[in-house]
């Protein structure tokens, strides 16, 4: 779950605007195919903008018929395209070759081409990558012999003359002026040690498959190293072949040994790498930085319950060419604490700007190397995400919940605690800055309006108007759309939860109509966003046209509520979430249109979970339910996940037992649809076949479907159009 975990549900849930007269005179309809099979209804997002150096222009990436894959450069004032850096018949020769990214050098003169993407992981992927250089510009050049195999992860240094990447799992550093290769580790094997990446449990659930980091002067490379041969090895059967042979890779389940990682730094100049001295409290590494010398590296460490983190800076040398470090933050807490990239390190170097939730919120603090400490933000609202640090004008830009946990919003904080929010318009606010902070590219969506994005100046102010999706306005329009409805309901524990509401087309107040409640429920994701949703929203809409009241809650163990609300849930995942999902149901079923004997649910993943306890816990007020990639026991998902939110299963066996379906498959009642990819990498498909199991034992009839070898997401091809086509067919007979 982390951000994969978290988001599968989040295309998130939301309406569009409509007057409700136009509900009888549409023309048109929703359907599964216009929703997942065609562009009726395709959203303009900007996106892939990357600002230069000069912060007064951005590149993107577009195709070209007749140049093929282009960097073509813009100027944020103008708005207008200044040039074609690079197109595909520059760098290869041949319009009809393609690239599928770039990253530029911090001068500007290289450009590194991601060539022959496949994936990996969530993050991860494996391609060819070459270089351009803009000041020789003849064709691009490999960064390695291609038929040695593919490259991961390739980083340009900021001295412009070295590229270095992973190969089966060793690091590499090629002399782009020369064209010598240098192999940095050797001892790399699949399966056991990696060099500079992450191993699977790290990129999933700390959100980041890099592994190595140049200092701002190009001359270390630091990297992390993973020992991950006393990790238990899990097999994915692969069905689309002959022989289905397994796809085997290193997954920790929840008590199980995790990877032994350390903390490496290779120094060009005596071609050695050395170890860095870290804490044995150090049993995960999350997060590696340099900070603004190039010869200091901080390190994060957190021990295994991730409720103790520390920041280390490495210091001097210890005898055998062992780098030393020093504390110079420690936090602790009695919960778990999350790790984000909201770390910025001042000039001055004595000092750093980092969030933390010590008085109970999310915020902003500037810390000092001596322990001391400046609280820039406050309230009973929390920081979500740090955009950026202007050095020039002294402001941290951030996103936070400062109006409300449904909503967005973007502010900035001076270092004296000055905080401002330029737009308090309702819904969901970010900011995309050049490099220079003189202009943003500004988002804004609402639950009933698609994103427009407009150009902005440093003081907020709209030069332009890039995309205002008015056409898919007029199309949600002309299909009879329904507006969402936020509002609260107090559950019985007394505490007050975020919900929504959508009423069907032609919505008769003297009838009564069946309910689908849509649901995540875990920590780090929210379906009670003032936000545009996407396909789930137009799924939400199909639902409503076909006669559903659609609706959902946000229970206690959710986020942007404070850091109680949040840990609510600690140690028991599933219990009061449960419980509020129950309240729910009943509370919607105390509406007089409401037919309270015909309520379903359905949630994917954290959802799925929650689905079959709603359906076995609360089969008494949910009548039917679909349950999508659930987890159905917490012994079976990995560890850092897991035991961030209930300790090990050796300790809180009675937490990880008492709220997992496999033991209360006895009570279910209803009908239940329950679908699985069998490729699925995160959410093992061992989870519902235990789930079966427990089904069978109890004789208890349901509906099963599987994937074959789809993963966690379960698309690809007609994929999405079937499941969704078979979840119809499912909540008109079952709901």
């Amino acid at each position: 779950m982390s951000e994969s975990f978290t988001r599968i549900w989040a295309a998130t849930m939301v309406a569009t605007l409509l007057s409700p007269h136009l509900a009888h005179s549409q023309s048109t309809t929703f359907s599964n195919e216009s929703i997942w099979a065609s562009r009726t209804f395709a959203t303009e997002y900007v996106w892939g903008i990357r600002s230069m150096a000069d912060g007064a222009h951005y590149t993107t990436q577009e195709f070209d018929p007749e140049a093929g894959s282009c960097i073509v450069k813009w100027s944020y004032n103008s708005g207008s395209v200044v040039d074609t850096l690079l197109t595909s018949a520059m760098a290869f020769g041949d319009a009809r070759e393609s690239f599928d990214g770039y990253e530029f050098s911090s001068d500007e003169r290289f450009v590194v081409l991601t060539t022959a993407s496949e994936g990996l992981y969530r993050h991860s992927f494996y391609a060819n990558f070459l270089v351009f250089d803009f000041q020789n510009p003849e064709e691009a050049r490999p960064i390695t012999d291609f038929s040695k195999g593919k490259q991961r992860l390739a980083q340009l240094s900021p001295s412009g003359d070295r590229v270095a990447f992973v190969r089966d799992n060793n690091i590499f550093i090629s002399n782009l002026d020369n064209g010598e290769e240098t192999q940095v580790t050797h001892d790399g094997v699949n399966n056991e040690v990696i060099n500079g990446a992450t191993d699977w449990v790290y990129e999933e659930e700390f959100g980041d498959d890099r592994g190595l980091f140049w200092n701002g002067d190009g001359s270390r490379l630091a990297y992390l190293k993973f020992d991950e041969r006393r990790v238990r090895e899990f097999h994915m059967p692969v069905y689309g072949q002959l022989y289905p042979e397994p796809y085997t890779f290193k997954y920790p389940k929840a008590g199980e040994e995790n990877s032994n990682v350390s903390v490496h730094m290779y120094h060009l100049d005596d071609a050695k790498s050395r170890a860095v001295a870290v804490p044995k409290s150090a049993h995960y590494i999350p997060r590696i930085k340099w900070t603004q010398d190039p010869e200091v590296l901080c390190i994060f460490t957190m021990n295994r319950h991730q409720n103790d983190l520390r920041l280390l800076l490495t210091e001097g040398t210890f005898p055998n060419d062992r780098l030393g470090t020093v504390e110079v933050f420690r936090e602790t807490c009695n919960t778990y604490i999350d790790i984000n990239d909201n770390l910025t390190f001042l000039a001055d170097g004595a000092s750093f700007i980092l969030t933390s939730e010590r008085d109970g919120f999310n915020h902003l603090y500037k810390f000092d190397l001596k322990g001391g400490s400046t609280q820039l933000t406050q309230g009973e609202w929390d920081v979500i995400d740090v955009l950026g640090f202007d050095a020039k004008r002294g402001q941290i830009h951030f996103t936070s919940s400062v109006l409300g946990a449904a909503q967005q919003h973007v502010s900035s904080v001076d270092l004296k605690g000055r905080m401002k929010t330029l737009d308090t318009s309702p819904g969901t606010h970010g900011d995309d800055f050049s490099n220079s902070f003189d202009y943003s590219i500004h988002s804004h969506s609402t639950a009933n309006t698609p994103p427009v994005y407009t150009l902005r100046d440093s003081k907020g102010r709209v030069i332009r108007t890039l995309k205002d999706n008015a056409s898919l306005k007029e199309t949600m329009a002309q299909h009879g759309a329904v507006k969402k409805e936020f509002f609260s309901f107090t559950n019985d524990a007394g505490v007050s939860l975020n919900c929504w509401k959508m009423l069907p087309q032609d919505f008769d107040p003297t009838k009564k109509y069946p309910v689908y409640v849509a649901i995540y429920g875990g920590p780090g994701a929210n379906t009670v966003t003032d936000s545009w949703g996407g396909s789930t929203y137009l799924w939400h809409q199909f639902l409503a046209q076909e006669g559903f009241i659609v609706a959902s809650c946000d229970p206690r163990g959710t986020q942007f509520r404070g850091r109680d609300f949040e840990h609510s849930t600690y140690k028991e995942l599933g219990k009061l979430e449960t419980e509020d999902f129950i309240d729910f149901a009943q509370h919607l079923g105390s509406f007089d249109y409401v037919d309270a004997d015909r309520i379903g649910i359905q949630g994917w993943s954290y959802g799925g979970f929650m689905t079959l306890l709603c359906m076995t816990k609360g089969a008494d007020v949910y009548k039917a339910g679909i349950s999508v990639a659930p987890v159905t026991n917490w012994r079976y998902y990995d560890t850092i996940y897991t035991e961030r939110f209930m300790q090990t299963p050796q300790e809180n066996a009675s937490g990880y037992d008492d709220n997992s379906p496999v033991n209360h498959a006895d009570k279910l009642q209803g009908p239940l649809l329950l679908v699985h990819g069998s490729g699925d990498d995160n959410v093992h498909y061992q989870n519902s076949m235990e789930m079966i199991n427990a089904l069978v034992a109890a004789n208890k009839d349901f509906d099963f479907f599987v994937y074959p070898d789809r993963n966690h997401g379960i698309y690809g091809g007609n994929t999405r159009l079937h499941l969704f086509n078979m979840m119809m067919d499912f909540v008109k007979a079952n709901f």
